[in-house]
């Protein structure tokens, strides 16, 4: 299989790629993990010819970002007939409702009801690892990490949250990923440790090349969260 490159960020001094000439594209940042749901959705559908990957550079932006495609001057957005959207949950099921490829949303009304269940969660999932850092971490984030075990635990029909790979599991992968990097570097705690169904699913998700095409460098995680979550501690 041929190596998945790169493209280089786009910065303050890059020209602005055509607007609305047809072609389809994702706007996003490479360390950004609500832009990172959108790009493991493109790739899991095999998208990768019909949607055009425009990296940002958040550090650096071009002002034609901000002026003339996504005025939320945000990652994600994706460019598609003629109009702009933003917003990564909401981007997840339009590529999955507007392009071919492997369907990411069950039809089992089980599935799909538990499925918006742990959707409704995620930012309060995601707040709680954030907040932890303020604090005793390890102890504080236990339970936003109790809460991922046990929903694991809920269809036996596989390894991922509703059995098979769905929307859900790209909505969480991004923050626990980086979570699993800053716990294990930074306060030298295993996440997974006396949670097998997480070790389990984390481990599953490495065996899929639409995800790790898509992995944050581990060492840019930890200087960002040093620098803007962790600047006041002893880290």
């Amino acid at each position: 299989m041929a190596t998945f490159v790169r493209p280089p960020p786009l910065t303050s001094t890059s020209d602005q790629p055509p607007l609305f000439d047809g072609t389809t594209r994702l706007y996003t940042s490479y360390g950004c993990p609500y832009a990172q749901r959108v790009w493991i959705t493109r790739n899991y559908k095999g998208l990768q010819d019909k949607i055009k990957l425009v990296p940002i550079d958040l550090q650096d932006r071009p002002a034609w970002y901000k002026e003339k495609v996504y005025p939320e001057n945000k990652v994600p957005a994706l460019e598609h007939n003629g109009k702009i959207l933003g917003e990564s949950l909401d981007l997840i099921k339009y590529v999955d409702a507007s392009f071919e490829g492997t369907p990411l949303f069950p039809t089992d009304p089980a599935k799909k009801e538990f499925g918006e269940q742990l959707i409704s969660h995620v930012n309060t999932f995601t707040r709680d690892l954030f907040l932890s850092l303020k604090g005793d971490a390890v102890q504080e984030a236990s339970s936003a990490f109790e809460y991922l075990e046990n929903a694991l635990g809920k269809f036996d029909d596989g390894p991922f949250l509703l059995g098979e790979l769905s929307f859900v599991d790209i909505a969480y992968i991004p923050f626990v990923e980086r979570f699993q990097i800053v716990f294990a570097e930074l306060f030298k705690h295993d996440i997974t440790e006396g949670r097998p169904k997480l070790a389990t699913w984390i481990k599953e998700l490495n065996k899929i090349d639409a995800y790790t095409e898509t992995k944050v460098d581990p060492q840019e995680v930890i200087d960002l969260f040093k620098e803007r979550f962790l600047a006041s501690s002893k880290i």
